[in-house]
């Protein structure tokens, strides 16, 4: 007699249907502990008497299953999929299958299949895996900066955006800076107070938002380059998007960190609002420096000092080129700029010249380093309809919309008699203490 291949449940059966051939358990004792009826616990009894451990196997083992499809069906899917639809996962396939060819296989069955003839990755196999970067070694040599949108003030305060710059080299927070979106201006504020602070690293370490850089070359600039781009190119510091979210993992997980951390300190401090929280920060960098900073592999400072801190308000300021009219005319930001008539001014028709708008709101038209005069012609025109927004400026482009459409007043409409200028005259009521609005000259007694 040959080998039996029982399970767990057969081999339990054996055990204790041996007790009770041998007398030491009855049948009902031996139903309650197989969990069968008494009638199938005779029955498994009998079968075991009569033919051993080899009777209680199930009789369909080693049977093919009655709904199983043939070979044939298995090569003609395969052969299918192959051919037209290798790049299908299981789900769209057997659907298309279905429709197209009339054959009808289940998902997880088409799944195994392909799995199994190398057309189906499972999720485990396509798992991608991202090797550790080690830390650069000296300080100050590249600074990752990302932005962090979340309810940091949780319900006390509206969502917003923290900007986080932190040093690759000892995971040093560098800059915190509690904004409303992340934008060019906004980005400009922290980077001047880091530049004040530290002075200018060798190089820092984004993602490809739009602030950092262009992604469509063939703009009308041409120059490919953002204004944060421009800034930090007039500061000699070099600007490096990454490819992944993991390979600037530091700034990932600092944030991480201080989703958990700072939210609940900005709790215990009842923090509601940015001015506060921003003068919050300083004292919580200072804090978590001091407790998770790491010491550099080289003992180096690589920040260098700022050059030409008088020239920062102009470096740190959005400038585009805008074509002058033969009239002396520009368009910027839906608004027409007349320049007023000079020596400089007279020459600039058909030529282009610079616009600086500064963080305070400013804005200067300039032209080889000449500031011109000029005025402002509104076109009154509302917002653009249509306009590109980002994911990372959508909550705040909608509260700035929201606050728009909530200031905005309902036109009064009038009325044919108002629009003649016809003015209402009300019911004069004369009294005892009735006085005239326009009473009459006293009369004057003439004598002849």
């Amino acid at each position: 007699m040959g080998w039996l291949q029982m399970s767990k449940q057969e081999l339990r059966r054996v055990e204790v249907l041996t007790e009770v051939l041998a007398g030491r358990r009855t049948t009902e004792s031996a139903a309650g502990v197989l969990d069968v009826s008494l009638r199938q616990a005779q029955r498994l009894v009998a079968r075991y008497r009569d033919g051993g451990g080899g009777a209680l196997i199930h009789k369909s083992r080693g049977r093919p299953a009655s709904n199983k499809l043939s070979a044939g069906t298995r090569e003609l899917v395969l052969e299918l999929v192959q051919q037209s639809y290798r790049d299908f996962g299981p789900t769209l396939a057997a659907e298309v299958l279905l429709e197209r060819h009339g054959v009808e296989v289940s998902r997880e069955t088409l799944r195994k299949w392909m799995v199994e003839a190398g057309l189906w990755l499972s999720r485990k196999q396509r798992r991608s895996f991202h090797q550790p970067r080690l830390r650069r070694e000296s300080y100050g040599e590249l600074i990752q900066i990302d932005g962090s949108e979340h309810r940091w003030f949780e319900d006390r305060g509206e969502p917003c955006t923290l900007l986080v710059f932190i040093d690759d080299a000892t995971s040093s927070l560098m800059q915190l800076r509690f904004v409303l979106s992340e934008s060019t201006s906004s980005y400009f504020e922290v980077l001047r107070s880091y530049l004040e602070t530290h002075g200018c690293p060798v190089a820092f370490y984004s993602d490809k938002h739009s602030v950092f850089r262009v992604n469509r070359p063939d703009t009308k600039n041409g120059c490919g380059m953002t204004q944060f781009g421009r800034a930090l190119a007039e500061l000699n510091i070099e600007m490096i998007c990454a490819n992944s979210s993991q390979a600037k993992g530091r700034v990932e997980r600092a944030n991480r960190t201080l989703q958990d951390r700072l939210v609940k300190e900005l709790r215990l401090e009842n923090v509601c609002d940015l001015e506060t929280g921003n003068a919050f920060l300083p004292g919580f960098v200072e804090r978590f420096n001091k407790r998770f900073a790491l010491k550099p592999a080289a003992a180096a400072d690589l920040h260098r000092r700022l050059n030409t801190p008088g020239r920062l308000n102009d470096v740190l300021s959005q400038r585009e080129q805008r074509h002058v009219s033969e009239q002396l005319t520009l368009s910027y930001d839906r608004k027409q700029l007349i320049l007023e008539r000079n020596e400089i001014s007279e020459e600039l028709g058909g030529k282009y010249v610079e616009i600086y708008t500064f963080p305070d709101g400013r804005l200067e038209v300039r032209s080889h380093g000449h500031v011109l005069p000029y005025r402002v012609f509104d076109k009154d025109q509302r917002v653009n309809p249509a306009a590109i927004v980002e994911r990372k400026r959508l909550s705040h482009a909608l509260s700035i919309i929201k606050a728009r459409q909530d200031a905005t007043l309902v036109p009064r409409i009038q009325t044919n008699s108002e629009k003649g200028g016809y003015k209402k005259n009300p019911r004069q009521l004369y009294g005892v203490n009735y006085k005239a609005k326009n009473a009459p000259p006293a009369a004057v007694e003439m004598t002849a």
